[in-house]
């Protein structure tokens, strides 16, 4: 075993990874692992040192790095001075920040669900001087998304109702709060995976995927070591444009002489839908397989949950590059320079590893949330929160929370509505609208990116906005509650809480600084609405 000392080599002080994770998380005042310290290493932003059974890291190569991506730091000086740094939430490590179900599929758009502990749990009132909500309470969130809100109403011991147009966002959020037997889940997704392992047999796909990664393998360690490539190209030792070039056309030959030993076919035959553009043809092929096996089960609960872990599935199968899996730009079919590894990559040609990978994934995070679920009711509408009658769908639903829900009402909304000409909220799921069939209602959106950014998108969305408000004041309590994250960058909700007849009682601007997309530098911030009847 390593001894967590401080090193001293060349006159610099050395740390194990250990002891620089330690380090780090005091410096920066929030926990750092070792695999965030490996991360650095790998990705080429720090230099290892010693042995690779020691691997030492030098303390002020960590600092000078924590110094100039000093995030909170940077913004503070760009950002106005009201903004609560509370509500960044940085010191929750990723993995807290997608605790539980709250991963079970990806979506754009979706906040943190510490943000939403902020403002519905009645135990973190040292941060407030009020509290809103309490256990027992209906929370509605008429922009349900992927139910961000609903998971942690249930949390907290709070009943909640969703209301999403999207059928597949519908389907994602009651999946997430629904209760499962995880025996019953394995034990269909044990017999598909061992069907499909038996239909690859008769396939050509993996062995030419295997073929393929050992090829990868060698040039790859020949022309881009890890991390040494990555620092050299930072350090502009490397001209990566012209040398990634080369080395992507001479390896294109011994992709194609592989292509054509296994006799694969790589597109398919048009490019009329999704499927058919984002998916190679082998790919597809065992998209179709798993589906069909979906199908025959008879317990839709079930059906329900293996088919989010096959849209999750297909998402990462998708024929892109790694850097492009949010903002699809050209179907990708060969082999190819991927700058996010810092190597030669390749598009994928079976679906068994990411299936399997998801499958276990979903297994684990329903595990947990079992442990910390309480005995309340949660429930996702799929409709149009502008003209919905909440209590006749819950009705149909949920007989028993129709009951709760007439006799004390809900008693206020925390939602994050869609950004102007943002999301289209229907096809960034274009893949699982169309393997499950689902009707797409794209039309009734508010704020899509279709219609962009303008001032008649802008009017649209301030009217679409209101009158989803004022159809769900109707179920609330007389004295309401009701939070919404914006981006405001056009000033627009002062005008959707004049339009609803409520007015905005406080503002709380959150620096948003936990973002998934790649480009971290686009600074922007949110402000959580208070409103309140007028």
């Amino acid at each position: 075993m390593v001894q967590s000392v401080l090193f001293d080599i060349n006159n610099g002080k050395m740390l194990s990874l250990i002891d620089a994770s330690k380090w780090a998380s005091d410096y920066l005042k929030r926990k750092v692992t070792v695999s965030n310290i490996s991360y650095l290493i790998q990705y080429g932003r720090i230099k290892k040192y010693g042995s690779n059974g020691n691997p030492l890291i030098s303390l002020d190569e960590l600092k000078n790095y924590y110094d100039a991506n000093n995030t909170e730091k940077l913004w503070r000086e760009r950002l106005d001075k009201d903004i609560n740094w509370h509500l960044s939430f940085i010191e929750y490590r990723e993995s807290e920040r997608t605790k539980h179900v709250h991963r079970l599929h990806p979506y754009k758009g979706k906040f943190i669900p510490q943000l939403v502990e902020y403002f519905l749990d009645s135990h973190v009132d040292e941060y407030k001087r009020k509290i809103f909500f309490d256990t027992g309470d209906i929370v509605l969130d008429p922009f349900c998304g992927s139910g961000t809100t609903l998971v942690q109403a249930n949390e907290l011991g709070m009943h909640a109702i969703g209301i999403d147009i999207s059928a597949f966002n519908a389907m994602i959020s009651n999946v997430k709060v629904g209760k499962h037997s995880i025996y019953e889940i394995k034990k269909y997704t044990d017999e598909i995976t061992r069907r499909l392992k038996n239909y690859q047999k008769t396939k050509n796909n993996v062995v030419f995927e295997e073929h393929l990664l050992s090829e990868l393998a060698k040039i790859n360690t020949k022309y881009f070591p890890s991390p040494d490539y990555k620092r050299k190209v930072r350090k502009k030792e490397i001209d990566e444009k012209k040398y990634v070039k080369e080395k992507e056309r001479e390896f294109l030959k011994t992709y194609f002489e592989l292509v054509d030993k296994y006799k694969i076919k790589i597109k398919q035959d048009s490019e009329d839908t999704f499927l058919d553009k984002w998916v190679l043809y082998p790919v597809r092929q065992e998209i179709d397989f798993v589906f069909n096996e979906i199908k025959k089960i008879d317990d839709k609960n079930i059906k329900k949950i293996l088919a989010v872990i096959l849209s999750r599935t297909v998402r990462s199968c998708r024929a892109t590059t790694h850097a492009d899996l949010a903002t699809l730009k050209e179907p990708v079919t060969t082999t190819y320079y991927c700058k996010k590894h810092g190597k030669i990559c390749k598009p994928i040609f079976n679906i068994r590893g990411w299936w399997e990978r998801y499958t276990a994934d979903t297994l684990h995070r329903l595990q947990i949330f079992d442990t910390l679920r309480t005995d309340t009711e949660q429930l996702c509408l799929m409709g149009d929160s502008r003209t919905i009658d909440i209590y006749t769908e819950v009705k149909k639903k949920n007989p028993k929370f129709a009951e709760l829900l007439s006799k004390q009402k809900i008693k206020g909304i925390f939602s994050s509505p869609p950004y102007v000409g943002l999301i289209d909220y229907h096809e960034q799921h274009a893949y699982a609208y169309e393997i499950f069939g689902f009707d797409r209602k794209d039309e009734l959106e508010i704020g899509p990116l279709y219609k962009g950014q303008g001032q008649e998108a802008r009017e649209s969305y301030t009217k679409g906005i209101a009158e989803a408000l004022i159809n769900c004041k109707k179920y609330l309590q007389k004295d309401y509650d009701i939070f919404l994250v914006a981006n405001d960058k056009y000033k627009l909700y002062p005008k959707i809480a004049r339009l609803s007849n409520m007015k905005i009682v406080n503002q709380f601007k959150r620096p948003v600084l936990n973002r998934v997309e790649k480009d971290r530098s686009n600074i922007y911030t949110e402000t959580i609405f208070h409103l309140k009847e007028n």
